[in-house]
């Protein structure tokens, strides 16, 4: 029985590494680089030259509840008001490595 129940688990663990693929970490160089040349123009160090009120510092992320991950990606993959919308002009990974990014930015200060 003892056996047969460490057989069983084997198998449970071997299947899951096998089918499950690793999370991949965001790649926050990418992201600077894609930040540089897509977003820089209006958010230069983390301002914003459209509406000077509504930054990318973290206490202005944390105020908007936009310092997250989930609302960065939503809000450049969507765009609202002024801010365009970068569906279709950067990857699903492009968006998600510039939002790692910009966050990244605001929790150090820019």
């Amino acid at each position: 029985m003892k056996k047969l129940l460490s057989v069983i688990f084997l198998v449970l663990a071997m299947t899951t590494l096998v089918f499950n693929r690793p999370v991949m970490a965001a790649d926050v160089a990418d992201g600077a680089k894609i930040f540089g040349a897509n977003c820089a123009a209006c958010h230069m160090g983390g301002g914003n030259m459209v509406n000077p009120a509504k930054t990318l510092k973290k206490d202005i992320l944390d105020k908007y509840e936009m310092a997250s991950l989930v609302a960065i990606t939503t809000q450049v993959t969507n765009g609202k008001a002024a801010m365009p919308s970068f569906k279709g002009k950067l990857t699903p990974e492009q968006i998600e490595n510039v939002a790692s990014y910009v966050l990244e930015q605001s929790e150090k200060g820019w």
